[in-house]
């Protein structure tokens, strides 16, 4: 995937610099807080942990708490930058650690050459952290360092650079040759690049199976052999072989493995075609192979090959190593990361590959099948069983190791995993992926504002959607080149000159020609953008609108309802938003766009658009009315207004979990309903949340956003017979690109729908949504 610089550059800028902060985990807002937190409340569990040192496990965060550590001598393919230029990798890092296994991480960038100096900061460090993750430090000094603190210290140690790709290449080397069905005690592996990671593989292949006789090791001199005295070192000895090859080109001759953690363009065809049959092709330079896909592939048939890219099969990627194996380390508080426990690492992503994917991972990278062969041999990053294989695997490897200093039942530690980063975990991605199945095309009526075109460059490059945007030619084109957008994959179109302006005009003429629109008026307002957009919607030519961030919410939605207009059987369209807490939890709040005071009916509406939207979330929906009652403690008509909205919910859809008027508060907390509401629906807590009106919809929304911390997917249109959705004008190209997904699914699913030409329908007030 290409990423600009300055599309790098605004996602670490924005809106807040970096890319991690610390959350507190215990509330602090009143003086008592404030005195548990530190003086005098904190002293009493300093006094414990000086009695039993183990329970700083109990009383801190230490537990759960690692240390990405580097000097920025070897930081991914930029080599020695410093410790100041590698923080930002250090920071993605976390971001890894945090997201695939809910570890905290603090960055420490050290500015030392000496690896002396290192050893020593990270005993002196060891008190603070429950692990340590080496990164980006040159060999052999990582050999060094690591080797030292392995032996002096009582927590987890690991470079990432070493022994991460060689975990996750091991698992796609044991899968590959099942696949070919070589013997790996047979096979001859040739590697490319004597570096951390080289000589880490090397070593690990060795323990899975290889035969170090039959292993040729390669550096940028040629054929490590006996005697050979330039640039060697401790290492490389290691696998200096008796033997007459001196270049890459000639140890490749016969090989049945290919292994490179060298430089781009390292192997060509020929040497690929010199290799055994059914070869495997290990190309993980970063960011560019040693041999593309496409190459390695051209050059013939038989060929198995994994990279380090995500945009071709059998990624190895190091976030399929690192996250799971410090958390199964941390849980059983593991005092190393050992041998045995690297070697469960790697044959439990080798198993999982085997089994069958689920449709929601296949969902996640936009295909309809995955199934082990020569195109699947590790799992993928976002497949969630990753956590619980893995972490288990290493965890049971460190317990019957002998490093495990609080054994866990494994029945009870997965179920713990699961828990651990919950359904919400995929939400902020589902629609993308859905809409990656079968993308469509969505007109963008703003085709020349700045936030639309970076929008659009991703939904090409994601393959999210088909942009259409409206607007003028050279303008668009102007502006792209301005922002260093390409505009490959869009079509641009301008209502002035366009082909279809006339019949767009009769046909505008035809539908409100009673409506007061004259034949001239109408050829008019076709020039209007969200107008001409509307009518390539309604005559087929897209599937699909996106408009707002330049203009009001009810400039955007009048064209639409007018010429799209709603559904059959509704009588309103309405908005909610997804919102995901910092805890993880995902609620549907509505209607939070349009309606202002809706009648029960309306609510009726609402509520059954809403679920549906949750469902297109892979959410069952267990829908909260909410009021500032709950349950008739209080006799008013808003009350009565939402409890007779109930009354005809359970008419309209028997089958919805759905309950109320109840107090908000009381509808997300699952205790309080347990305790005072044992008859109400909403079992576990509601997720959808139906507001009395929209005053209190938006407000809610919001503030939670704001105050709250929420993320929110939306403004989400519900209602409309054929997909338009209407963007906030603060809106972010990252939210742009979100509606534009789920407007995507809705065009997807648009054939369940009548067409909106033979449904005439009351157009709804309007109000503002900015």
């Amino acid at each position: 995937m290409l990423i600009s610089k300055q599309q790098a550059l605004d996602y670490h800028n924005g809106p807040r610099p970096g890319k991690i902060e610390v959350t507190p985990t215990k509330p602090c807002r009143t003086q008592r807080d404030l005195s548990l937190a530190y003086t005098p409340g904190v002293a009493e569990p300093c006094l414990e942990i000086q009695k039993n040192p183990h329970d700083v496990y109990k009383y801190t965060g230490r537990g759960n708490l690692v240390a990405v550590l580097s000097n920025g001598t070897a930081v991914l393919g930029l080599g020695d930058i410093g410790a100041l230029a590698g923080k930002p990798v250090m920071e993605g890092k976390a971001v890894l650690f945090k997201r695939f296994a809910d570890v905290d991480v603090f960055d420490i960038e050290v500015d030392s050459h000496n690896p002396e100096e290192i050893i020593k900061l990270c005993q002196l460090l060891e008190p603070t952290f429950g692990g340590i993750n080496l990164e980006d430090i040159k060999a052999p000094d990582c050999f060094q360092i690591e080797e030292a603190l392995r032996k002096t210290m009582k927590i987890p140690v690991f470079h990432d650079d070493q022994h991460g790709t060689a975990i996750i290449s091991g698992a796609a080397l044991l899968n590959a040759l099942e696949v070919v069905g070589k013997d790996i005690g047979k096979v001859r592996v040739v590697f490319n690049g004597a570096g951390a990671a080289g000589i880490a593989c090397a070593e690990h292949y060795v323990r899975l199976g290889v035969k170090r006789e039959n292993i040729i090791l390669c550096d940028t001199k040629g054929v490590v052999y006996k005697g050979r005295k330039e640039g060697m070192n401790k290492y490389k000895e290691r696998f200096a072989q008796e033997t007459e090859l001196r270049t890459l080109a000639e140890a490749m001759v016969g090989a049945d493995v290919f292994a490179g953690l060298s430089v781009k363009g390292a192997i060509n065809q020929d040497m690929v075609r010199s290799m055994a049959p059914d070869p495997v092709v290990f190309a993980m330079a970063n960011p560019d192979p040693e041999i593309t896909y496409d190459d390695a592939k051209a050059s013939r048939s038989d060929v198995i090959i994994a990279t380090g890219r995500s945009d071709y099969p059998n990624q190895v990627n190091n976030v399929l190593g690192f996250p799971f194996i410090f958390r199964g380390a941390l849980d059983v508080r593991a005092t190393a990361i050992n041998e045995e426990m690297k070697l469960a690492a790697t044959h439990a992503l080798a198993d999982l590959a085997k089994e069958d994917v689920p449709d929601s991972v296949c969902r996640a990278y936009g295909v309809e099948r995955l199934q082990f062969g020569r195109e699947y041999l590790i799992p993928k990053p976002f497949d969630p069983r990753v956590l619980m294989w893995e972490a288990s695997a290493v965890a049971e490897a460190a317990m019957r190791s002998g490093v495990a200093q609080e054994p866990v039942d494994l029945d009870t530690y997965r179920a713990q995993l699961e828990r651990r980063l919950g359904k919400a975990y995929e939400v902020s991605r589902t629609m993308i992926h859905k809409a990656q199945a079968n993308p469509r095309q969505v007109v963008f009526p703003e085709g020349d504002n700045e936030k639309i075109l970076r929008a659009c460059h991703a939904l090409v490059e994601e393959k999210i959607g088909k942009p259409i945007l409206l607007g003028a030619a050279d303008v668009i084109q102007a502006r792209a080149l301005e922002l260093g957008v390409s505009l490959e994959g869009m079509q641009i179109v301008d209502p002035a000159t366009a082909e279809h302006r006339e019949a767009y005009a009769l046909e505008l003429f035809s539908l409100r020609q009673r409506r007061g629109v004259t034949l001239h008026e109408a050829h008019t307002l076709i020039a209007d953008r969200n107008v001409f957009g509307s009518m390539m919607i309604r005559m087929g030519d897209a599937d699909a609108l996106v408009s707002g961030v330049t203009q009001h919410f009810s400039e955007t939605i009048r064209p639409a309802l007018q010429i799209i207009r709603m559904r059959e059987g509704l009588h309103r369209v309405s908005g909610c938003y997804a919102m995901i807490t910092r805890k993880g939890e995902v609620f549907f709040l509505a209607d939070t766009s349009v309606n202002i005071e809706p009648t029960a009916e309306d609510l009726v509406e609402i509520a059954l658009c809403t679920a549906h939207m949750a469902r297109r979330f892979d959410i069952s929906p267990r829908v909260a009315m909410l009021s500032f009652s709950s349950f008739g403690s209080v006799d008013h008509p808003i009350c009565s207004k939402v409890r007779r909205a109930v009354e005809l919910l359970h008419y309209a859809d028997p089958t919805l979990i759905v309950d109320g008027e109840i107090a908000a508060d009381d509808a997300v907390s699952p205790e309080i309903i347990e305790q005072q509401y044992p008859f109400s629906a909403l079992k576990g807590g509601a997720n959808v949340l139906i507001f009395p009106d929209l005053a209190s919809a938006n407000i809610a929304t919001k503030l939670l956003a704001k105050i709250g911390g929420g993320e929110v997917i939306g403004p989400i249109l519900m209602g409309m017979s054929r997909p338009v959705h209407v963007l906030q004008r603060t809106a972010t190209v990252e939210e742009i690109v979100n509606v534009a997904a789920i407007a995507v699914v809705d065009a997807q699913e648009n054939d369940a729908y009548a067409h909106s030409r033979v449904h005439v329908s009351v157009e709804p007030e309007l109000v503002g949504e900015d």
